[in-house]
């Protein structure tokens, strides 16, 4: 009896295999999902690879699953025919037609796509674009790749895929490979540090908090127009207002109040007559303020974290007007290290909004319960990005080098961020698929995301000429 006849656990798979076998030459197209598992692990007759009008296709990487809004593939390297080899991005779609039925065509997160994969087709889905088919292409009949590739295929990358210092890197003790990642988390610390410290030169250490706190709360999508807005600061926050006030005022501004009633949810027009019973009688002074709200970026957003919502978070905090004074006491008192995030929360919690309480978006239900308008991945991003590098070179500049010894204590001991695509692609790449314990606090994170920034970045996916597997190596024999 052959070893896959006799393993049970193989048969038990089987039997639980969503749905009926897939078969290549089926009328039915495979899920894109699928194609996109065969691409990443290139399950294909590499060497047989052409584009509809003929020319051959070398594919000298695939590229990285991009999680997020955008195209499936990034950072690619393909060669057609006797062309230069293009970096850039993959899209993949069962039919050309799906290129403009999904709207890339208009897309400017589509502009670096070098190559468009279908399963099966007879033209291009634009004029100038490569297009490859899969159909026939494939090393192993498709309901065998079904079955071996299941839902776990994006969890891991192929040996081949991985960067040539995920070998050094693996072979380190887990104390070196830890040492080596708070090295780069307190490169990464003093560039924090230096931005504020020039920032504030310029404008004033209240103001460079401010930006601060403005470009964590646009997250990754949004952290140019949040940094406009809170550069714009002295003009919209010239007076005193109460929350509602102030949430009027940075809706207006941002150009992201809504002109017109959703006249299905009272709750929502409610608030938005009393905003705009606000906003009109200021709309006129800040008119030069108003910020266009093509700026904003909403796909592979999260609810919670629209910046309308963060907007109303920031009018709390200006219309208490003590958030300083309460960060300058949090940071003096002594906390121990198990507290640093819950009672940092506590500090720049709000009290109850009676609107964003309850909403996610001005387009969402009522919620059944009310949430709170800063989550703790945000305090945790809050802190390692912005207060605490604020408060260490704020105290260098003061000379006070033992408030600068609390500051880089609390970075160092503070537990780790909320996971992310950027920190999952580089433990897959960079660490060989290492679960994210092996970053044990945020400074590990961050030191991950600092080497990504130092070399990754600089080289392509091939790792041409990156240095950084020669030094990681000659740093562990010495």
């Amino acid at each position: 009896m052959s070893t896959l006849a006799a393993n049970f656990y193989l048969r038990w798979r089987a039997r639980n295999a969503p749905g009926p076998a897939l078969q290549e030459n089926h009328d039915t197209p495979p899920p894109e999902r699928l194609l996109q598992a065969i691409w990443q692990q290139q399950r294909l007759l590499r060497d047989q690879l052409q584009t509809l009008d003929g020319q051959p296709v070398r594919i000298l990487h695939p590229g990285f699953k991009n999680h997020e809004a955008g195209p499936d593939f990034r950072s690619a390297m393909v060669q057609v025919g006797a062309e230069t080899p293009r970096c850039g991005d993959v899209e993949i779609d069962l039919r050309s037609s799906g290129w403009r039925a999904h709207g890339h065509d208009k897309n400017p997160a589509f502009r670096n796509v070098v190559l468009h994969v279908i399963w099966d087709g007879k033209e291009s889905a634009t004029e100038g674009m490569p297009t490859l088919t899969l159909k026939g292409r494939l090393d192993t009949p498709l309901r065998e790749l079904d079955a071996w590739l299941g839902r776990d295929s994006f969890q891991s990358l192929p040996d081949a895929l991985q960067g040539k210092c995920c070998a050094p890197l693996r072979e380190l003790p887990v104390e070196r490979l830890r040492e080596l990642l708070h090295q780069a988390a307190h490169v990464r610390w003093q560039i924090k540090g230096s931005q504020f410290q020039a920032r504030a030169k310029q404008v004033g250490w209240e103001q460079s908090l401010w930006e601060g706190l403005f470009r964590a709360l646009g997250y990754k999508h949004n952290v140019w127009p949040m940094q406009s807005l809170a550069e714009l600061r002295p003009q919209w926050c010239r007076t005193p207002a109460a929350p509602l006030g102030l949430q009027a005022r940075l809706l207006g501004v941002s150009g992201l109040l809504p002109d017109q009633l959703t006249r299905t949810q009272s709750s929502t027009d409610n608030y938005l007559r009393r905003v705009w019973d606000e906003w009109w009688r200021e709309r006129d002074g800040l008119s030069a303020c108003i910020l266009p709200r093509e700026l904003w970026r909403f796909n592979g957003l999260r609810p919670a974290n629209h910046p309308q919502r963060r907007l109303a978070l920031a009018a709390h905090w200006l219309a208490a007007g003590n958030l300083i004074p309460k960060l300058e006491k949090w940071f003096l008192a002594d906390i121990p290290d198990r507290r640093l995030a819950d009672s940092l929360g506590e500090a720049l919690q709000v009290e109850k909004d009676e609107y964003w309480s309850w909403h996610w978006t001005f387009r969402s239900a009522r919620l059944a319960r009310p949430q709170p308008l800063l989550g703790s991945a945000r305090v945790t991003d809050l802190a390692v990005n912005v207060i605490l590098p604020w408060f260490w070179v704020r105290a260098g500049e003061g000379g006070n080098e033992a408030l600068q010894q609390v500051a880089e204590r609390r970075y160092f001991n503070w537990p780790s961020a909320e996971d992310n695509s950027v920190l999952r692609l580089a433990r897959r790449r960079l660490l060989g698929g290492a679960k994210p314990g092996i970053l044990p606090g945020a400074a590990a994170q961050q030191g991950l995301l600092q080497i990504v920034r130092d070399f990754c970045n600089h080289s392509n996916a091939l790792c041409e000429q990156c240095e950084f597997p020669e030094l990681v190596r000659n740093w562990a024999g010495g």
